[in-house]
């Protein structure tokens, strides 16, 4: 496993997690979604954390703070933080799937790319973004 991959998507799984409590203040009908993207957002920093002491590294602390990419001071700008953060969760966890030959690591990291994409896809859709979903997530052309 490369630590520093694995580092980097548990960054992106922190600020998922902080944002995440940021916009449960914005997005009323939503709840749900937002309880949901939180808790598996949770799950995933504290597995990937796991795996960094097992592997003998200490795993990086959450920052005290994120920037969202712009001011959140509703459900559209919300929604769209959403989208920044599963984004990046995205893009951390195909870092991890290319610089690892682990087994266990390689499909847990798949799984976190997958659902960071349908939940990226799930929070576009509701913003009304478009396109809705990419065709490569975790990439440059996606």
């Amino acid at each position: 496993m490369s630590v520093e991959a694995v580092q980097r998507a548990l960054a992106a799984e922190h600020a998922a997690v902080w944002t995440y409590g940021l916009v449960s203040a914005f997005i009323d009908e939503q709840a749900a979604a937002v309880a949901e993207g939180a808790d598996a957002h949770r799950a995933r920093r504290d597995a990937t954390e796991r795996w960094l002491r097992d592997a003998g590294a200490t795993p990086q602390p959450p920052a005290v703070a994120y920037l969202p990419p712009r001011p959140v001071d509703g459900a559209p700008t919300a929604m769209a933080a959403l989208v920044s953060v599963e984004t990046d969760a995205c893009v951390a966890w195909r870092g991890v799937l290319d610089r690892t030959e682990d087994t266990t690591v390689r499909t847990a990291a798949l799984d976190a790319l997958t659902t960071s994409a349908v939940r990226a896809t799930r929070w576009r859709r509701l913003a009304g973004i478009t396109p809705a979903s990419i065709a490569l997530p975790g990439t440059a052309a996606g």
